[in-house]
């Protein structure tokens, strides 16, 4: 038992030391030696706000929450972004890193899990800076829920984890499924509460957007930052059922897929 044990501990160990190489790797591919990478991550977010900002306050005189467009579009677009932009660059990480599954100690795992790390770090630095400043110069009295935002992050992180998992196996398997589903996810942006509030919206319709997960995760993100909002549309028990199911999944589709994925 107890070498069995130190089998498991020595394993572990080894992995986490392989995600850390991958994942300054990634660093220096992604973002390069220069600060431009790091400044084109923070003006993608800022850009997508500003756009949004400046339109809507040419259609309507107040936000569906709060006083201020740039806040209400920035907590909604950060938080859909923690997912979106998640498994965007998770789902080609098997293949920006194949020439390393040559080596026997690298699992096909390993690429996502690195990603992922860099991801939320990412993320969460933009979401700092981002809603900072804003929050900043509004000088508004504002009470965060902390334990909102990090479930929200959580739980983007999880969905994301486990669905970008199914994929990499299915884009390998069938590059139809890989067209349909970009195209499917073309309008998730506009679909995910990022501009409005499921709650407003009447019945049936209500019932039928909140079938995406990724509007409950934006609600419960955008909670964190507007004690007022009641967020009565949103339904943890159906967010955390439904990323249940993906991570067993998208877990046992990969794990079943490793040699597959190894030697593609």
């Amino acid at each position: 038992m107890g070498e069995h044990r130190l089998n498991n501990n020595m394993y572990f160990v080894t992995h986490m030391r392989i995600v850390s190489a991958l994942l300054i790797r990634e660093m220096s591919t992604r973002f390069g030696n220069k600060p431009g990478g790091y400044i084109w991550a923070l003006l993608d977010p800022v850009a997508h706000v500003l756009m949004l900002t400046i339109i809507f306050q040419g259609i309507a005189h107040l936000p569906p929450l709060g006083t201020s467009f740039t806040l209400f579009f920035a907590t909604g677009y950060v938080g859909f972004y923690f997912y979106q932009g998640t498994t965007n660059y998770l789902d080609d990480a098997l293949k920006a890193n194949k020439a390393l599954l040559s080596y026997p100690n690298v699992a096909p795992i390993d690429t996502l899990v690195a990603r992922l790390f860099l991801q939320l770090g990412t993320m969460a630095m933009v979401a700092v800076i981002v809603l900072g400043t804003i929050i900043s110069t509004l000088h508004l009295p504002l009470t965060i829920d902390w334990a909102a935002i990090l479930s929200a992050v959580l739980a983007a992180a999880l969905l994301a984890f486990g669905v970008s998992l199914a994929n990499t196996v299915l884009f390998l398997r069938s590059p139809l499924y890989e067209k349909l589903y970009q195209i499917a996810m073309k309008p998730s942006f506009m679909l995910s509460g990022v501009f409005f509030l499921p709650d407003a919206l009447p019945h049936p319709f209500q019932d039928i957007i909140t079938l995406n997960p990724v509007i409950h995760i934006v609600a419960l993100f955008r909670k964190g930052f507007y004690a007022e909002y009641r967020a009565t549309a949103l339904d943890l028990n159906y967010l955390m059922g439904f990323i249940f199911i993906c991570l067993m999944g998208g877990l046992t589709l990969f794990t079943l897929s490793t040699r597959t994925l190894r030697n593609e």
